[in-house]
């Protein structure tokens, strides 16, 4: 217990020091909130597998695009 909240606290504290106090985004390299998100193509998946055409972002323009991001664990996808 003791050690999961040390590892806890230092991850805290790197993340806390990953952006010089009073850098704008655009200095970061992150995107601002509401800003539109640039163009990516990425290999997407279904439940059936991985899907042979790249998807681009760009191909969801005026959608609503919600990414989810997980750890391949004991499954096929």
């Amino acid at each position: 217990m003791m050690r999961r909240l040390l590892v806890a606290a230092a991850l805290a504290a790197v993340i806390g020091m990953g952006a010089p106090e009073g850098a704008t985004a655009q200095e970061t390299g992150l995107i601002e909130v509401g800003a539109i998100a640039p163009d990516f193509e990425l290999t997407g998946a279904t439940r059936h597998g991985v899907l042979r055409d790249k998807v681009r972002l760009s191909d969801y323009r005026g959608e609503t695009v919600v990414l989810a991001f997980f750890f391949r664990v004991r499954t096929r996808g």
